[in-house]
């Protein structure tokens, strides 16, 4: 697709306007937003809504996230941060369901002195930002959050900084697409289909009981690919240079649950224990998800008994009262992410196939402005200037 001009018309006879490869929340927003706009979309996906979506605790904090030689990415967190009300109330009307968003805070605590001065820095640096963050002492890290172990050395609380449930995030994009009238195939993606340099479609494997005439080549005015971590994988046939380079990094998490009583935490904590980072996640029924390891181990999806130990282990260090909780589930799924832990948005340089991926360890945080930079691409003729750093061409002679 040119992105000096608006998507043309697909012939609706032979396929959609647009096919949107993968169905995490990153692909179902995107589906939903260009439906919207009057475009008839399909989505295909093994399972929409599970993946990485699924196994998310889903933390909008980019205050208390941010990293050091991120600044384009935390400019783009904090657009997305502050759409997120307006996206979640949108989303629900929309569909009915509610997506479990809640203002409540995020509370980083440090264990020991040296995780003290380590929060210290990560302060002094959020200050130098710009970013709204209080410095709090030991008692009154335990005044916001009373279940908090005696051993917490001091913290730093972001109000701005919130959460929202993945799983029912997903279920209203599927609802809302679906009122819609999004197509939703139950297939694998084995390759894209290339005519004349540009993509056209899809080669599609159904999956499970999927109707048989959901096979073989479906094609499209236009081609997105929101595949998470299998997104290069799957565009391997790509000319030369322009294969977007995200990998899977693996992440273990955990969900414990209340038996009884008022939840534990009030909002968001995430600890520095012994140098070692956990978050804990509440929910208002109970849940708390625990999460989550970071291991450069391919596409294994492996659960090891050494990751669910550890996490426990520091999770217990914060808030003692987690040993009574009933340990409900362990996950590992795999985070999309790029060489420089940004996003890929964008037109990827091959006529017909635009490119959202490379989330990382953001992908629920960029939801919305994700799908609203995407659809002002496609609908639009050009992508918007907050979204240009995060061009696939920026990676050159990296895209494999």
């Amino acid at each position: 697709m040119p992105t000096s001009s608006p998507l043309p018309p697909a012939d609706r006879a032979t396929g959609p306007d647009v096919l949107v490869i993968g169905a995490g929340v990153i692909g179902l927003a995107i589906a939903w937003r260009l439906a919207q706009r009057g475009l008839a979309v399909t989505v295909v996906d093994p399972a929409p809504g599970r993946a990485a979506s699924w196994a998310a605790a889903g933390m909008l904090a980019p205050v208390t996230e941010v990293h050091y030689q991120e600044e384009a990415l935390l400019g783009l967190n904090l657009e997305s941060a502050r759409r997120w009300a307006d996206f979640a109330a949108e989303l629900e009307g929309a569909s009915g369901t509610p997506v479990g968003y809640r203002a409540c805070g995020t509370l980083a605590v440090a264990a020991d002195a040296g995780d003290h001065a380590w929060l210290g820095e990560l302060h002094r640096f959020q200050l130098e930002l710009g970013l709204r963050a209080e410095r709090l002492t030991s008692r009154e890290c335990r005044q916001v959050e009373p279940a908090l172990a005696p051993r917490i050395r001091g913290g730093v609380r972001v109000e701005g900084d919130h959460q929202v449930d993945p799983r029912r995030l997903s279920a209203a994009l599927l609802e809302a697409s679906r009122r819609l009238r999004v197509r939703f195939v139950a297939g694998r993606v084995e390759s894209l289909v290339m005519e004349a340099g540009s993509c056209v479609g899809a080669v599609i494997a159904t999956a499970g009981s999927a109707p048989a005439g959901d096979s073989g080549t479906l094609r499209a005015g236009l081609v997105v690919l929101a595949a998470g971590a299998w997104s290069s994988e799957l565009a391997a046939g790509l000319p030369a240079g322009h294969v977007p380079p995200i990998r899977p990094v693996k992440g273990q998490i955990l969900r414990l649950r209340q038996r009884e009583g008022a939840p534990v935490l009030n909002g968001n904590v995430r600890g520095l224990v012994e140098g070692s980072s956990v978050y804990l996640v509440p929910r208002v029924d109970g849940e708390v998800v625990v999460g989550a390891t970071m291991e450069e181990q391919g596409f294994d999806t492996t659960v090891t008994a050494g990751a669910v130990l550890n996490l426990l282990r520091d999770a217990y260090g914060l808030v003692p009262e987690l040993a009574e909780f009933e340990f409900v589930e362990v996950t590992a799924s795999l985070r999309p992410c790029t060489p420089d832990n940004a996003p890929v948005i964008g037109a990827s340089g091959v006529d017909g196939l635009v490119v959202a991926g490379g989330h990382h360890r953001n992908g629920v945080l960029l939801t919305p402005v994700t799908a609203d930079l995407v659809a002002e691409l496609v609908t639009g003729g050009s992508m918007p200037a907050l979204g240009e750093p995060f061009s696939p061409a920026r990676f050159g002679a990296l895209a494999r």
